[in-house]
């Protein structure tokens, strides 16, 4: 009997286990920012989450030429693509449905910010950028898209 019920245990906690790493990387996939400018695919290594630009509605500058990372605060970066960039990095799971301990790279200003994930459901997620608390920071509300078989 005793046996039993250690099984048994073992078994449940194997069923959780199982499902919060399910949960953990719900947010992998690829996902559309806001304002549509930008489709970001989101990845995991190690237990972090990482997000790099796959794709621009418009990839290329006034001179026909792909767009740079020219507002970046180190010079030294100016030059890089912006499609490839990682975006948001660092994320960890924390549950409920949130991803915290992360960053995020606005490239229009050229700055980092805190940030932190909420995922609403399977389709939806909204990442907040913020400086020292949540509180005061921004919220962006970004689509899961649905890749063609």
């Amino acid at each position: 009997m005793k046996k039993i019920i250690a099984s048994l245990l073992v078994l449940i906690s194997i069923i959780f286990i199982a499902k919060a790493q399910q949960n953990a990387d719900d947010i992998i996939g690829i996902w559309e920012t806001g304002n549509g400018k930008a489709r970001v695919k989101i990845t995991k290594v190690g237990n972090y989450y990482f997000g790099r630009i796959v794709w621009l509605k418009e990839p290329l500058n006034e001179e026909g030429k792909p767009k740079v990372d020219k507002n970046n605060e180190d010079e030294t970066k100016r030059s890089k693509p912006l499609l490839g960039l990682q975006l948001v990095g660092g994320f960890e799971w924390k549950g409920d449905n949130l991803w915290d301990s992360g960053t995020i790279y606005d490239p229009e200003s050229g700055k980092v910010y805190s940030c932190k994930i909420n995922l609403e459901d399977k389709t939806t997620m909204n990442i907040r950028g913020f400086i020292g608390v949540s509180l005061f920071g921004r919220t962006d509300t970004w689509k899961r898209l649905e890749l063609k078989k």
